[in-house]
Order: structure tokens, then sequence, then C-alpha cells
């Protein structure tokens, strides 16, 4: 056998270092991976609306088969180090509940793995502009006069994605379950490709209700909670419609779950509440929790593992439908 030692170790430098192994950032290269990429845009544009910093999230496909990202705010960072660099975690003492869960860490893969990637921004009337060829910063071009605000455009590498056609209506649905999540967003998405374009505008003031009408539910008889528990360093949005059959869906920091300790909480208070292990037939709830420090486990990162969620989660739902029976008694049966 020959010796394995220190001599042995290839260090790949940026950006090689993700076009290399593009499943480690974004999970295939297939149009699931494709679509990735957008949602990582957008929700780091997102996260600057649930920051304070912006109002609004604007989203194109554009006719040349790119996608541009523009927000109302600055970015707090420098672009070119955020565009380069990989993260290595969150800072200490980093507050990640008014954040989507990681949206805007990958911006440095975005860029790695497309052939082409604009960023503008203007702050106080100054542009800036920045271009990059698969990661690689090149001089730029004339742009256009962006009003005051931040703009990503960027065209997926035909090299690294089997495929660079992105598909409308799933890009609509996505976006519409953060909107549905975060009252604030508000989000316009066209698509340039079609004649005339077309737009859709996805805003939810009503939040979690709307997510569970759209599931069936009915919004005249749905128990809606709001609440912060810094217990388990994070708040609780639940919307529970008694019909519907849409069932129970999980969010932690508006990333959809497969279980965890917040269904589990969800199921424990509504056993304590009904006094009943099972939940009614014909039930529709959406669940929400966004945290400080998240905790995904399992080899999808899929199941909330934050231990204190369970046990706040139970006792917040069991107060909450036990007052909602108490005023408006339903039949335990079903």
């Amino acid at each position: 056998m020959s010796a394995y030692d220190a001599g042995a170790i290839v260090v790949l430098e940026w950006p090689e270092s993700v076009r290399k192994r593009p499943g480690m950032y974004i999970g295939s290269v297939d149009e699931r991976g494709l679509h990735h990429m957008v949602c990582e845009t957008v929700e780091s544009a997102a996260n600057e609306v649930l920051s304070g910093r912006a109002t609004r999230v604007e989203v194109a496909l554009t006719a040349d088969g790119g996608v541009r990202v523009a927000h109302d705010g600055v970015h707090p960072y420098d672009l070119a180090q955020v565009l380069t660099t990989l993260p290595a975690g969150w800072p200490a003492g980093h507050e990640d509940r008014r954040r989507i869960a990681w949206g805007g860490t990958l911006p440095a893969v975005v860029n790695a793995l497309s052939a082409r990637l604009v960023a503008e921004e203007r702050r106080d009337g100054v542009p800036a502009r920045q271009e990059y060829a698969r990661g690689e910063r090149i001089v730029p071009s004339a742009g256009e006069d962006l009003a005051d605000g931040t703009a990503i455009t960027f065209h997926p590498d035909p090299e690294i994605f089997e495929t660079v056609a992105f598909d409308y209506p799933t890009l609509v649905e996505h976006l519409r379950e953060l909107a549905l999540l975060n009252r604030e967003l508000d989000i316009t998405l066209t698509d340039e490709r079609t004649t005339p374009p077309r737009t859709e505008r996805l805003h939810h003031p009503a939040g979690p209700v709307d997510f569970t009408t759209r599931l069936g539910g009915d919004p005249a008889d749905t128990l809606t909670l709001r609440t912060t528990d810094e217990r388990m360093h994070g708040t609780l949005e639940l919307a529970l419609s008694w019909t519907g059959g849409g069932g129970v869906h999980c969010y932690a920091n508006s990333r959809p779950t497969d279980g965890g300790a917040h269904l589990a909480g969800f199921h424990d208070g509504l056993a304590a509440a009904l006094g009943r292990p099972d939940p009614p037939a014909g039930l529709t709830a959406v669940v929400s929790v966004k945290l400080d420090r998240l905790d995904l486990e399992g080899a999808t990162r899929r199941t909330l593992g934050n231990a204190p969620v369970r046990a706040c989660v139970a006792e917040a739902v069991r107060r909450a439908v036990t007052d909602r029976l108490v005023a408006r008694p339903r039949p335990a049966s079903g």
C-alpha cells in the first residue's frame, strides 16, 4: 500500500471548491438543485425585508434564461466578500428567529455555479456594479440605472446543471409558501419569457390563516395563535381549522420539516386539550416556529431537534385549544 500523508491532500481553491462538488451545497444538479439556486437568492433578499432593511422583493425570470432578484434595501455586508467566500457558520450571539433558515448563507455558491452573475447596488445615489464568470471576478460592463437598492442577476452554468430551464409554477408555490409564513413579505414574480409577461404578487397579511384556507380549512372557524416563549428562544405561530382535511404542516424558520419537537408538541397539546390521543379527522393545521438557534437533525436536516420546543409548543397549544373549546364547544368525535 502506498503511504497516505499530508502530501496526498488536495486543497481546492475558490471557486473549484464549489464547482467540483455542487451537490454538497445544493443537493443535486437537476431541476431541484436549479430551483434551490433561486430560492437561496430570494431568501437572502427576503431576509433583508424581515430584518427591516427593505420592504419588497422583485423576482424576474429573464427572457435570456437568467434570474434577477432585487430588493429596495442595501446589503449590510461587502458584496464582493459575500459572493466569493463560503460561510464558516453563524457569528456568536446571532439571532435567527427573524430569518429564513438558512437563506442568504450561500450567495457564493450561487455565484460559483453560475456562468455569469451580476451584482448591482446603489447607496445614496452612488451606483456600484460587479460581474463574475463562474465565480471569478471580471471587468464590469455598463449596466442599468438601478434605483437605490440591491439586485443580483445570474445565469446557471449549463456545464454544471442538467437543465437550466426554470419552472414558473414551482417557483410560484415556493415563494407563496414563504409569503404565507412571513406576513411582512411582499414578493413579485414575473416571467419575462412569455408574451405578454405574466406576474404574480405573493403577499399574505393574514399569514398562516391564508395557508390553512388554501389547504381547505374554514377561515371563519380557524384558531390562531402567535406567542413568544424565551424558554425555547423563539416564537410559535399556529393556524388550526377543524375542517379541510389538509393535515398538519410544520415549519422551522420558514423551512418545511418532516416532524420533530414542534410537531410532537402540537400533538401533545392537542391531546391534552381534547382528552384523546388521536387528532380529529379532517384537521388542517400549520405549525410554524422561528428560533434563534435552529437544531435540524437527520440525513436530510428536516427534523427539528430543539428539545425545549416540545414542552413550550404543547403548553401553548393546550391552552389555546382549551380556551377555544370553552368558548365554542365542538364534538369530541370525528
